[in-house]
This record gives C-alpha cells, sequence and structure tokens, in this order.
C-alpha cells in the first residue's frame, strides 16, 4: 500500500476541470453504516462531492454499482477510459442481501486491473478482506492491486489526489465542515443509481465511531463520536429530496439516542430539532428509519431516553427499528470481550422501546395498554391497528467470541424466550458469526472460536427460528395488517417477492408473478420464520385468483371454487366465506380506495396540524408517514 506517486503521469499536473473519474460503489456493510442497494452509502456521496468540491464538474463524474458492471460490461469502458477510477466498498460485518450482491475481492482486483487510469480504493475495505463475504472469517489487508490506498477517509483521499493533480495524498480524515459541503455536493449523484428514484434510500450520517470497545467491533477504529449538528443533515436532507430522493434512513451512527449530546446522555431537544427540520426539508418522504440505538444509554439515562423516543416515533414512519448490539447474553462472554449491557438491562431497553414506541398508526388510548391519555404500546391482539408498530427493538448476538461456551447459547436462548414471554415485540434478531479485523481486539483470536462451533452454532440458529422468529413474526405482523408501497422485486416458484424500503424490511410472498419494479399496498395472511406471505390490498373478490383467495387465512380451494362460482358480488358482506373473515382483506369494487390507518396520500407531508401535534411530546398518536 503507498500514499505516493505510483508513476510519472507527465510533467503538468491535470486540470480538475478536465478529469473524468468513474467512481464504482461496491457496497458495504459495517456495524453502524449499511450500503447494499436498494440503500446507497454515504461514501460515493461523499467522493463525489469531495471531488466537486475539488474541481471535478458533475457531468465529468460517472458513478456505477458493481451489479451495473456485472450486467452489462460495456459500461467497464468507463473504469477503463477514466483518469481516475475511485472504488468504495467493504463489508466488516457478514451478511446475506437481496437487493445487490457486494464485490468479491477478485471482482475489486479485476477493476483495478481494467482501469488505465490512476486507481484509488477506500471505504471499510481498508479495514482487510477475507475469501468471501461472510461470517466466521479472519481478514487481511490487502492493496488488491491499486495505486493508492486510502487508509483514512476515501473521501478526503479524493480531494487531495485531485487537488495534488493525481500524484499523491497525505492520509487524514476529514472533518465535519467537509461533510457539511461535500454532502450537500455530491447529492447529484444519486440520480445515477439504476434504484433512482422510486426504490432508493440515502443512509444518512449523524456520527461515527464509538466511544466503547467492544471485542469485535470495527466501529471504535474511527474513533470517539463525532456528531454533526441537525441542520447539516437536514441541508444534505434537502439536497438529496431535491434529488428525488424520498426514502431516508438515519443509520450511520452508532447510537441515535447519543445525537447532539457529550456522546452519553440522550438529547431529545437535538432530535426534535433533527427530526422536525427532516420532515420540514422533504414534506413528501415515504421513509424515515433508523438503525442503532445503544441499550446501554436506555438503562443509564431513562427518562431522557423516554422522551427521546417518544420524538423519533412522533416523526418516524412504521416500521422503524432500533437495533441493539446486546451481542451475547453470557456474562463470562460480556466480561471478556467488553460488551457494557448485560442481559437484564437490554430486556429492559426492550421494554421501553416497547412502550414508547410499540404502538401503530390508528391505535387509541382506549385500544392500548397504559394511561388513557395517549397511546402506547406494545399493540398487540385483536384490537391493535393494522400497521406496523412504529418503532420497535432489534437485537443482535454475535457468536465466535472470546470466551465462547456451550453455555453461551443457552444463555441467549433464554434471554430472547424471556423477550416473548413477557409479551414484547422485536423487529429482529440477527445471529451471525464474527468476522475478525486487524485494530480489534478479536484479531489475536481470529475465526478460530466460531469455526470449532459452526455446528452447534447452526442449530441452535435453526432453533431459535422456529420457537421465537416464528411466533414473533406472528405477534409484530398479525394477518390483515397492511404494508403500503411494497417493491416487487423477483419471482420464485410461481410467487413475486417484494419489500417495503426500510430498516430490515419485511420480505413479503404474494400469490402470482406481476410486474417487477411496481409497488403494491398488501395485507398479510400468513407467517414463517422471517417471511411473510400476503395479497394485494385491497384484495377484489370480484377478480381475485384462486391463489389469492386461498391466501386468505380461512379459506381452502373448496370455498375459494365457491366464491369464483358465486360472482359477481356487490358487497364483501354477500359472500359466503365461511368463518374467515374476508372484509379484512378484500372489496367488491375495485374503484373503491380502502383506507389504510395513519397513512398520509402520496405525495404529501404532513399539514399543519400534525406539525403541531408532534410538538407535543406527550400526544404521540399521530400516524406520520408510510
Amino acid at each position: 500500500m503507498t500514499d505516493s506517486a505510483p508513476a510519472d503521469r507527465g510533467s503538468l499536473p491535470p486540470d480538475p476541470a478536465d478529469l473524468s473519474v468513474t467512481v464504482v460503489d461496491g457496497y458495504v456493510d459495517e456495524p453502524a453504516h449499511f450500503g447494499v442497494p436498494p440503500y446507497i452509502s454515504t461514501y460515493p456521496r461523499y467522493t463525489a462531492g469531495a471531488l466537486v468540491d475539488a474541481g471535478v464538474p458533475e457531468s465529468r463524474i460517472t458513478y456505477h454499482t458493481i451489479d451495473e458492471l456485472r450486467d452489462d460490461r460495456s459500461k467497464r469502458a468507463d473504469v477503463a477510459d477514466a483518469d481516475l477510477m475511485v472504488y468504495v466498498g467493504g463489508m466488516t460485518v457478514p451478511g446475506k442481501y437481496v437487493g445487490g450482491t457486494p464485490a468479491e475481492p477478485d471482482e475489486v482486483r479485476e477493476l483495478g486491473w481494467t482501469a488505465d487510469g490512476v486507481t484509488l480504493l477506500g471505504g471499510p475495505v481498508r479495514f482487510g478482506v477475507g475469501e468471501e463475504n461472510a461470517g466466521a472469517q479472519e481478514t487481511e489487508r490487502d492493496d488488491l492491486d491499486y495505486d493508492f490506498v486510502a487508509m483514512g477517509d476515501v473521501e478526503a483521499a479524493a480531494y487531495d489526489l485531485v487537488s495534488e493533480g493525481l500524484e499523491g495524498f497525505g492520509n487524514r480524515m476529514r472533518d465535519n465542515a467537509e461533510i457539511d459541503r461535500w454532502a450537500e455536493k455530491g447529492a447529484f449523484v444519486v440520480e445515477q443509481h439504476p434504484n433512482h428514484p422510486d426504490y432508493l434510500i440515502c443512509e444518512m450520517e449523524t456520527s461515527r465511531g464509538c466511544a466503547y470497545r467492544c471485542s469485535f467491533c470495527t466501529e471504535p477504529l474511527y474513533g470517539d463520536p463525532a456528531f454533526r449538528t441537525p441542520g447539516s443533515v437536514v441541508d444534505e436532507v434537502d439536497a438529496l429530496s431535491d434529488r428525488g430522493v424520498r426514502h431516508f434512513r438515519l443509520g450511520r451512527q452508532a447510537d441515535i439516542l447519543a445525537f447532539g449530546g457529550d456522546g452519553e446522555a440522550p438529547n431529545p431537544d437535538a432530535l426534535r430539532e433533527l427530526y422536525g427540520g427532516i420532515r420540514e426539508a422533504a414534506p413528501d418522504l415515504r421513509t424515515l428509519h433508523l438503525d442503532n440505538m445503544n441499550p446501554v444509554t436506555i438503562t443509564d439515562y431513562p427518562e431522557a431516553s423516554r422522551e427521546a423516543i417518544r420524538v423519533i416515533a412522533a416523526h418516524n414512519t412504521p416500521g422503524d427499528t432500533a437495533a441493539f448490539g446486546l451481542e451475547s447474553a453470557d456474562p463470562v462472554v460480556q466480561e471478556r470481550n467488553n460488551l457494557l449491557v448485560t442481559a437484564e438491562e437490554c430486556l429492559e431497553a426492550v421494554r421501553v422501546v416497547n412502550e414508547e414506541g410499540g404502538w401503530r398508526p390508528g391505535d387509541t388510548p382506549e385500544t392500548t395498554p397504559g394511561p388513557d391519555d395517549r397511546v402506547v404500546g406494545p399493540s398487540t391482539g385483536p384490537d391493535a391497528s393494522p400497521r406496523l408498530p412504529k418503532l420497535l427493538p432489534g437485537i443482535n448476538l454475535v457468536h465466535g467470541l472470546t470466551g465462547e461456551r456451550p453455555e453461551t447459547y443457552e444463555h441467549n436462548k433464554r434471554f430472547l424466550e424471556s423477550v416473548y414471554d413477557e409479551g414484547l415485540m422485536l423487529r429482529r434478531i440477527n445471529i451471525r458469526q464474527v468476522m475478525a479485523f486487524a485494530g480489534t481486539e478479536m484479531a489475536e483470536t481470529g475465526a478460530d472460536i466460531a469455526q470449532e462451533h459452526k455446528d452447534q452454532f447452526q442449530a441452535y440458529k435453526r432453533e431459535v427460528r422456529e420457537t421465537v422468529d416464528n411466533p414473533m413474526l406472528d405477534r409484530v405482523v398479525p394477518p390483515g395488517t397492511v404494508l403500503p408501497d411494497l417493491h416487487l422485486e423477483y419471482h420464485q416458484d410461481g410467487k413475486t417477492f417484494g419489500r417495503q424500503l426500510g430498516t430490515y424490511a419485511l420480505l413479503v410472498a404474494v400469490p402470482g408473478e406481476r410486474e417487477l419494479g411496481t409497488a403494491i399496498d398488501v395485507a398479510i395472511t400468513d407467517h414463517g420464520y422471517r417471511s411473510v406471505t400476503g395479497v394485494p390490498y385491497p384484495l377484489d373478490v370480484n377478480a381475485a385468483s384462486m391463489a389469492e383467495l386461498t391466501a386468505v387465512p380461512g379459506i381452502n380451494r373448496s370455498k375459494a371454487g365457491d366464491i369464483v362460482v358465486g360472482r359477481p358480488y356487490g358487497s364483501v358482506d354477500e359472500v359466503d366465506a365461511g368463518v374467515a373473515d374476508l372484509s379484512r382483506f378484500a372489496v367488491a369494487d375495485a374503484d373503491v380506495d380502502a383506507p389504510i390507518p395513519g397513512r398520509e396520500r402520496a405525495g404529501s407531508g404532513p399539514g399543519p396540524a400534525a406539525r403541531s401535534l408532534l410538538d407535543r411530546r406527550e400526544g404521540s398518536s399521530v400516524g406520520r408517514g408510510d
């Protein structure tokens, strides 16, 4: 790896205005940053903004995803012919992906060979690469045959490299003043993403770095938290909204509750300024979600955390998830790996988020637990509104850590069972095996423990899916729950699969093969371990297929046949559906617009009345967005 000039490329430094630059997005997945389609991370946007700030015209910057280059090899000419090719990517946590496939190391190396100009490699790939993008992996740093590797921030490297005539740069981290400029200047690049505008969600940075030092995590390698101001994030949302973006996730931070504070204690006023400003900057947004929330913050500062969570739940859109990094419920593993939250503390944090965020748009104080003057959660059972809850916790568990033993798996299962038995909700349980990176304490242990325990890990993971995930999904998304704007992605086994845009979006199977790339509203009819089945909402009983009718709970093939024979119907009440409650799913007039509780009309923002309600911290029953 080098940060000095790779070769003599001419006596006169190139004019930035004449440079052609291609940015290749190989996708990122970090503990506090995500950028696999339909997400676009901050890296390509900030890098594009840095290039513009250094004097490269927008028209001279080309952006491609790795999937584009796989699908259309003619686009590789943009890589070959560019004066500068910047590759951004890297996976520091393992995952499975539907919307895109992250670049493998050999593909990244091939891109470097393809480029005739200067090549720059950056992003979390600087922490190391493994043999594949998977868990139970050891990694090592590798320049992958690029001219330059940004061991600091790739956007700062791109700015300095262009400013220095492509001759070199000093590795450094960018500061917030630079990001304030580059975030706005780089917003244009989203228009070149193949998913733009309808199926693209922008990952937003509120801070990066972490004050804590969990043994396996790469986020502390960015240093202590550096917070952006609410205004700078809002300005970035404004710029992206002007470029057609309607979906946003505040995912680039270790703990959303710490935003605008001292790094530990919540600052509800800063969150109110942030979320309120986003709503004003993008009044027609369709998704506003978050990712990470530290359960320790909730247990250390319970009242301020409750207020902060109420602010979030009042402004966000349904289906939001706050990922909790419990990582292990085993006290031995917790102590050996600097994990700060105990199982008991995490359970209390789960309770708090369920109470303050686990209500559903359309709920009333009378239909939810707690006092009669406001809506609270958890909203479950037959009286719950047919929408996803506003904000639920998720649980991250990582295996292969130092000190892991057979009892570790029992500790984790008992914790998850206690959450379910208490009547609480979890939106997602993420179980994975560790990846070991240089610079973390896990580098010494490596993947040895994960490899040794792989068989036990797989059996335990299956058991959790069957005994916890399955009934939990039924509690969170019972039959009749309506999911607006399901984007249809692929066909399989006579069904069409799609997801909403958002944090850890549910995968929904819809009977029949429908046009891909479109969006429909669906009502959930059944659930599996990690996915659900749904039918178009509202289902037209006079036109529904046999497959759609039999997907409705209580309707078998014989009853569906009788319904088809008895067409047409003037109303759903005329249908003899037996024990099935068809009214939750269907209408008899396709032109009738079935209401969706708490849904704003497409393209609308909250009016003054809604905004005034949002300012009342205790009045959190307003449904905002989809």
